[in-house]
C-alpha cells in the first residue's frame, strides 16, 4: 500500500507530506473460507487497507515504530486474526544522504502482552 502522510520526528515531516509503504501479512485460520467462498468467512482486504489508512491519516506519529505498532494493534483486533506482520518504510527520509528508503518491520501475536 502506498501513502502520502506526515509523520516524523523533525518539524518539517509533519508540515509535508511524504511518501510511505506499508506492508501487512496476517496469519489468519483460511479452512472455512477456501470451502465457502464467502467474504464473510474471512478478513476483507478492502477493510485492512482502510484500517491501515486511517492510521496514516491519523494524528501525526513521531517513529516508524510507532506506525507499525498501531497497525499490527488495530488488525489484532479482529478475532480472526492470529498474527500480523507489517512493515512500514518511510521512502527518502530526509537525511543529509540517499537513502531509498527507511524500514521497521513488526510481528505481533494475539495475547502477546505489549
Amino acid at each position: 500500500m502506498r501513502f502520502q502522510s506526515r509523520h516524523g520526528a523533525l518539524r518539517h515531516e509533519k508540515e509535508f507530506p511524504q511518501e510511505y509503504r506499508v506492508d501487512v501479512g496476517l496469519e489468519v485460520d483460511l479452512a472455512v473460507a477456501g470451502t465457502s467462498d464467502r467474504l464473510a468467512d474471512t478478513v476483507d482486504y478492502t477493510q485492512v487497507v482502510a484500517a491501515v489508512q486511517d492510521i496514516l491519516d491519523g494524528p501525526s506519529r513521531n517513529l516508524l515504530e510507532t506506525l507499525a505498532e498501531s497497525i499490527a494493534a488495530r488488525l489484532l483486533q479482529w478475532p480472526q486474526v492470529k498474527t500480523a506482520t507489517v512493515r512500514v518504510r518511510k521512502m527518502a527520509p530526509p537525511l543529509p544522504v540517499v537513502l531509498d528508503w527507511a524500514e521497521v518491520e513488526v510481528e505481533r501475536r494475539r495475547g502477546e502482552g505489549r
